[in-house]
């Protein structure tokens, strides 16, 4: 059975739009794009690697899939980060049966989200591992599907954008399996959610 960890870079206000591009994710005429790149550092490096350690799948919404193939893929195809990725499995989460998939190693999982990623999760063998994806990964926490949460919580207040937790999300109670802080003053902190509480679910 997979454990499904979700990777998300946050500001102090909570927003997760955009970290890594300008033009990542301008939905609601967002113009902070790529607000996460000052706060990298090896620490971090470091840490997402430890997460992937073992071995591990990209599970991701169809929107983060698209964007990871156009930022990796298509603008810097001899990246190190583009071959992992390319040569990675990867879920893809979409309504549409018909979806074209765009990298290779792909498999979309049509249909209705919980479901999909449910039967998933209980077959794969391997770590998935979600970046961005919020509306699927609300969708997952919802459902009580999320193993782990790793926050990397900069030093930056935006004021507007896309907040991972929304009005609605389900009450959640989570405990911290470690905290790092790196050089450039980004909290990471990872949380696993509380066992007795998922399963009650």
């Amino acid at each position: 059975m997979a454990r499904i960890v979700a990777i998300e870079h946050l500001t102090l206000d909570g927003v997760f739009q955009a970290p890594a591009r300008a033009d990542e994710d301008t939905r609601n005429g967002f113009e902070h794009g790529g607000w996460g790149n000052p706060g990298s550092d090896l620490k971090m490096q470091e840490a997402i690697g430890r997460a992937m350690a073992g071995g591990w799948s990209l599970l991701a919404g169809r929107t983060t899939y698209e964007d990871l193939y156009e930022g990796w893929a298509v603008r810097q195809p001899a990246s190190p980060m583009t071959k992992a990725l390319t040569d990675v499995s990867k879920f893809v989460v979409s309504h549409d049966a018909r979806y074209a998939l765009l990298w290779e190693n792909s498999t979309l999982l049509s249909g209705e989200a919980a479901a999909t990623v449910r039967e998933l999760k209980q077959d794969h063998d391997k770590s998935l591992i979600m970046f961005g994806s919020g509306a699927l990964l609300r969708t997952l926490m919802q459902h009580g599907l999320v193993d782990e949460l790793m926050l990397m919580i900069h030093p930056l207040v935006l004021g507007e954008g896309i907040r991972l937790f929304e009005a609605g999300q389900v009450p959640s109670r989570l405990k911290l399996s470690s905290h790092v802080v790196t050089t450039t003053g980004v909290a990471i902190l990872t949380y696993v959610f509380d066992v007795q509480e998922t399963a009650a679910r």
